[in-house]
C-alpha cells in the first residue's frame, strides 16, 4: 500500500531500500522558505540497527502489513527462543538478535504475537501489560509514600525495575514490558 511521506506515524512498517523497517519516532520539519521533510528514526526488523532518515514529504513510501499470529513460548536453548503456533502446532524459532530488550520478558505458557515477513519470523510484539510477582526487593520504609523516590524490584522472570517505595516482596504488580515500567499495584 503507497503512502506518503507525511503519513508515517510512530510503529508503522514500511519498505525502505528493500528492507522492512519500522518507524520508531518521526518529526515534521518545515524549515522556513525551504521544501517540508519527515525527519524520520527508523528500525530495520531483519538486522536490527536503527538509523535516522530525512523523507521529503511528497516522497512516496511502500506500507508494510506485516502477518502475526498468535504463539505460546516454549523455551530457550541457549541460542534460540521457541514458540508453537496455538492452531497449526508448527514451531518456530527466533534469536536473541531477533528478539532484542523482548527476550527477558519471556516466560513459560505466555502467549504472544509473533509477526512474519515474507513468511519467516522477524520478531514479537509483547502483551500491552503482564502481571508478576516481585521476588526481591528492598523492605518498605516507615513513612514513605508514593511521592517518594522509586526503588528497584526484581520480578520472577529475573528483570529489575523502579517500582514504588510502598511495594513488598511477594506482591504481584502489573507492568508494561515494552517500556519496562511499573503500572499497579494488582488486587
Amino acid at each position: 500500500m503507497a503512502i506518503s511521506a507525511n503519513d508515517i506515524r510512530k510503529g508503522m512498517v514500511i519498505l525502505h531500500e528493500g528492507a522492512p523497517v519500522k518507524v520508531m519516532e518521526f518529526h515534521h520539519h518545515t524549515p522556513g522558505n525551504l521544501r517540508a521533510m519527515v525527519q524520520a528514526r527508523l528500525r530495520n526488523l531483519l538486522t536490527g540497527n536503527s538509523f535516522e532518515y530525512r523523507f521529503r514529504s511528497n516522497d512516496t513510501l511502500e506500507r508494510i502489513v506485516l502477518e502475526q499470529h498468535k504463539m505460546d513460548y516454549l523455551y530457550s536453548d541457549g541460542s534460540h527462543h521457541h514458540f508453537m503456533n496455538n492452531e497449526s502446532y508448527e514451531q518456530v524459532a527466533l534469536t536473541e538478535e531477533d528478539l532484542g530488550d523482548s527476550a527477558q520478558w519471556l516466560m513459560p505458557n505466555l502467549t504472544i504475537e509473533v509477526e512474519f515477513y515474507n513468511g519467516s519470523p522477524i520478531g514479537i510484539t509483547l502483551p500491552a501489560s503482564m502481571e508478576l510477582t516481585v521476588t526481591t526487593t528492598e523492605p518498605v520504609l516507615k513513612g514513605a509514600t508514593a511521592s517518594n523516590s522509586n526503588k528497584p524490584a526484581t520480578l520472577e522472570n529475573g528483570v529489575t525495575l523502579q517500582v514504588p517505595p510502598f511495594i513488598v516482596e511477594g506482591e504481584k504488580i502489573r507492568v508494561n514490558p515494552a517500556e519496562s515500567r511499573y503500572i499497579e499495584r494488582v488486587k
